[in-house]
């Protein structure tokens, strides 16, 4: 499967990059996101609640109740399972309602999710380049996100 890979040169890219990504999303449309503290995961969810018609400063990172929900042009579903101890904690909020439902999820630390990750899902993932700079991987798992990559322009 194709896979784009995009250097992110500060969070203004990333928040960039985000709202690009809101131009291809549609309700059931689920983005994971994978990296260490401190990539940008939460900056590119700002950037998406952007691209939705939100506003960005309302996103933060829901490490304290699994997740927020934010109202735009869709709801988006901001899932933080950083603090996860066993997908008990997720069942019980709903989580496959919210993942299938009327907006898009997007799961920070979705590799804490276990088996509970969807089988279809667009896998971004985070890396620090350097102090300020990201490498962002952006890959469709599954036939429906298959050629989501290269609808999203580069930085």
């Amino acid at each position: 499967m194709p896979e784009l890979r995009i250097n992110s040169k500060s969070s203004k890219d990333t928040i960039k990059l985000g709202r690009q990504l809101a131009k291809v999303v549609s309700p059931e449309f689920i983005i994971c996101l994978f990296g260490d503290l401190g990539t940008g995961k939460t900056t590119l969810v700002k950037g998406i609640a952007e691209g939705l018609k939100l506003s960005a400063s309302k996103v933060n990172s829901p490490s304290f109740v699994l997740m927020n929900i934010y109202e735009g042009r869709m709801p988006l579903y901001h899932f933080d399972l950083y603090r996860l101890e066993g997908t008990k904690s997720i069942l019980e909020i709903g989580y496959d309602e919210f993942l299938y439902g009327k907006g898009v999820a997007v799961i920070e630390w979705a590799e804490r999710a276990g088996k509970m990750i969807p089988e279809e899902y667009l896998k971004i993932t985070l890396a620090h380049k350097t102090e300020n700079e990201r490498v962002i991987i952006i890959k469709g798992i599954g036939e429906k996100y298959r050629g989501i990559p290269g609808r999203i322009k580069q930085l």
